[in-house]
């Protein structure tokens, strides 16, 4: 393959450069020698492309644990993978799980000896580790209820499942500039999250007087991190069928012009801002050849990746379970008990949420009571509290390199918290982020958090900064950052005081987005002055 983008060889930053001698992908067929010679002896620089792997260096960088992300394109998958991965965390990785925003499982405390033998194990139940981090496609994302969703237009576990094939280990795309996100979905209520994507499908749909086609209009160069855009649509109509094409054709343009000189500025949405959509368009065009313009759209609403409660799927006497695992935290028990349910009462189809939560589908209604009645759907209940419900945190320091605070526990306090002490007859939305890369997407959450460490007396604080009014709604924006600091443990106060604030001010059945866009954040912004102290010395990200 012809790298374009080597033209300028003193443009390339020094990892592009690594690169350039070491593909992503060849680090992969090293894993035996490194597993027979240990960790200290991967080079530093050679360390970063485990990823490729789906492996990253947990904290402490140079204790020589790893952990690891396992793809579930669309979150669909079945109780005899849903018992591999227990098993892989009870034996391998101390007896955790945890689920990630991209609808993927997390393992913890692997070693280079382990690895290969993980994804061994995986590989046998057709679950997949590479790619899942990397500059590379990631895992493809999209509606966790393909195929049952009565508010789908079409059944996208095909698409998804073609365009995640394609992209497996496939060495033309394995060195883009950065990381590739990509989300297909075909439900009305935009659960894969299209504006926050590198490249996202929504379903829409072509009337010529005739017959109605339903298809896809297309979003590019969303992104989240510490520069946050919210993605382009396109003036394009995509059939089913060419779906894979536009996929293909959207990634080459970011592999031969997405910038490689400062990481920092490498995601396709600066590519897209530079050029604009019409640039882009043309360009996009000119690989696929002819596509038809934009139809309607049909996405009507936002549900946040929530699917909690028992509801009729679009098959006669079926239904899926929409269940509670607060904080995205499983141990290997619980899941072992979720397969368990999930081949008791129904014909062992689990789906993973983009809410870090867990559906069992395909339950025949006489069986619902039988297993609301379960000890673990009873804890992972399928009607939680308004505030552990709607709760979100990343990996936080325990086992992540860049964050700077703790944000699982703090996150699951926090919530209990105010479980206990605000009453709210509607969800609202609290994401914890432990630094400035947005693994917990506190910008499109109702109330965001974002930890940074202050020094007192030579100590080290842990304090959060606030956002507030965050919606990938019809109204989409991001959340407006506060001024100030506070406390970790004052962060409870303040958020009651918003709370209650909204609680008394809102309008009938105003969201607390809606309500933050109508009064505006000064109101908030006087509610957090008396919590924020004097400000110290800050820790630079």
């Amino acid at each position: 393959m012809n790298k374009v983008w080597t033209t300028d060889y003193n443009e390339l930053n020094d990892f592009e450069k690594l690169k350039l001698v070491n593909d992503g992908l060849d680090i992969v067929e090293r894993l035996p020698k490194y597993q027979k010679s240990g960790f200290e002896s991967i080079d530093l620089k050679e360390r970063n492309l485990l990823k490729w792997a789906g492996v990253n260096v947990q904290k402490p960088r140079n204790a020589g644990y790893f952990l690891m992300r396992v793809k579930i394109p669309s979150g669909v998958m079945n109780s005899d993978q849903a018992r591999v991965l227990a098993t892989i965390a009870k034996d391998y990785g101390r007896g955790i799980l945890d689920l990630t925003t991209r609808q993927a499982f997390q393992f913890h405390w692997l070693t280079i000896e382990t690895i290969p033998m993980v994804m061994n194990i995986l590989n046998k139940v057709d679950l997949q580790t590479i790619g899942s981090e990397g500059d590379c496609p990631r895992t493809i994302i999209g509606n966790p209820l393909a195929g049952i969703d009565p508010n789908e237009t079409i059944d996208t576990r095909e698409l998804v499942q073609e365009v995640s094939d394609y992209f497996q280990g496939n060495r033309e795309f394995s060195n883009l500039p950065r990381k590739f996100k990509i989300s297909i979905s075909a439900n009305v209520y935009n659960v894969g999250h299209a504006q926050i994507n590198d490249l996202a499908f929504i379903p829409a749909i072509k009337k010529d007087g005739k017959t109605d086609r339903y298809g896809f209009h297309v979003y590019v160069g969303g992104g989240l991190s510490a520069q946050p855009y919210l993605a382009q649509k396109l003036n394009l109509f995509v059939h089913p069928g060419e779906v894979l094409k536009v996929s293909i054709a959207v990634t080459t343009l970011f592999r031969d012009y997405g910038y490689r000189k400062n990481r920092r500025h490498a995601r396709l949405k600066f590519l897209l801002a530079d050029w604009g959509k019409a640039k882009f368009e043309t360009e996009l065009l000119k690989l696929t050849g002819p596509l038809e313009t934009a139809g309607i759209d049909l996405t009507r609403g936002w549900n946040a990746g929530y699917f909690y409660g028992v509801h009729p799927q679009k098959q006669s006497e079926l239904n899926y379970v929409g269940l509670s695992v607060p904080l995205g935290r499983l141990s290997a028990e619980d899941l072992l008990e979720v397969a368990e349910c999930a081949d008791k009462y129904g014909d062992g189809s689990i789906r993973t949420c983009l809410s870090k939560n867990l559906v069992l589908a395909n339950i025949p209604t006489e069986n619902i009571a039988a297993l609301l009645a379960e000890k673990i759907i009873r804890r992972f209940t399928p009607y939680p509290k308004p505030f552990v419900g709607y709760t979100v945190s990343c990996t936080g320091k325990e086992f992540c390199n860049l964050a700077l605070v703790e944000t699982k526990e703090f996150a699951l306090r926090l919530a209990q918290t105010l479980d206990k002490k605000v009453k709210l007859d509607t969800p609202l939305r609290i994401h914890v982020n432990g630094c400035p890369n947005s693994c917990g997407h506190l910008q499109i959450a109702d109330i965001g958090l974002r930890g940074t460490i202050e020094k007192l007396n030579g100590e080290a604080v842990e304090k959060f900064e606030l956002s507030i009014g965050g919606s990938l709604g019809m109204s989409a924006g991001f959340a407006t950052t506060l001024q100030g600091v506070i406390p970790s443990d004052r962060v409870h106060q303040v958020l009651e005081d918003f709370i209650n604030f909204y609680k008394t001010q809102r309008h009938f059945q105003e969201s607390f987005n809606d309500f933050v866009s109508r009064l505006g954040t000064e109101t908030f912004q006087e509610l957090l002055n008396p919590y924020i102290e004097s400000p110290s010395k800050l820790a630079c990200f």
